[in-house]
């Protein structure tokens, strides 16, 4: 029989952290629904809290405001990206434009598995406050970092500088068709899109690479 024991620290076979963590990823999840349906600034702690099923002192046991809700939704997603990412790029081997179409590919099928997901990692998250923007581009420079660490140091690539520049501005682009697709302005397979930009940064590699030596 489960319930609340002696010192009323357990019910239903969980303590108290568990059932606080629980709820916090009730509330998560629910961030991720309304955030990514109807929007960040037309969702309030009220109906966050309707949709999780849960009272406002609960959201506020978690978080102090709603945007740093969305922080952690848009974090939350972020890991599940990168580890898609990750996941995918171990398993492509060494050559370079293989781990490129690889990481493409499992990145653009994540995105798009979830529009919830795109929305508010490439929309929602825009422009809501310095401090959130301030977390976006620590994001977006990590994973800039991360795709430069796919290139070996070899005499016929660019610069260091010149390549983390050159990865920005591949993953800008990604970003952008991100957002048309979630927005609806176009349609295009993840391997057409692979395909395209895989050939952008393969030609941009050996042509920086061979000038910046």
């Amino acid at each position: 029989m489960t319930g609340v024991t002696t010192d009323g620290r357990r019910y239903g076979g969980q303590d108290a952290g568990q059932r606080q963590a629980e709820r916090r990823a009730r509330l998560l999840a629910a961030g991720l629904e309304l955030f990514g349906t109807e929007g960040y600034a037309a969702s309030s702690v009220k109906q966050v809290c309707a949709e999780a099923g849960l009272t406002q002192r609960y959201f506020y046991e978690s978080f102090t405001e709603r945007e740093q809700l969305l922080r952690a939704v848009f974090d939350e997603q972020a890991a599940l990206v990168r580890a898609a990412v990750e996941t995918a790029v171990a398993a492509a081997g060494e050559q370079v434009e293989s781990r490129i179409r690889a990481g493409l590919t499992a990145l653009i099928d994540t995105m798009s598995a979830d529009r919830r997901r795109a929305r508010v990692m490439v929309i929602e998250i825009v422009g809501v406050s310095p401090e959130l923007e301030a977390r976006r581009r620590e994001v977006l420079h990590a994973f800039v970092r991360y795709i430069a660490a796919l290139v070996p140091e070899e005499a016929e690539t660019p610069a260091p500088h010149q390549l983390e520049t050159g990865v920005m501005v591949l993953v800008g682009g990604v970003n952008e068709v991100l957002v048309d697709q979630t927005l609806g302005y176009r349609s295009a397979t993840t391997p057409e899109l692979v395909d395209i930009i895989t050939a952008l940064f393969m030609g941009g590699l050996r042509a920086l690479g061979t000038r910046s030596r």
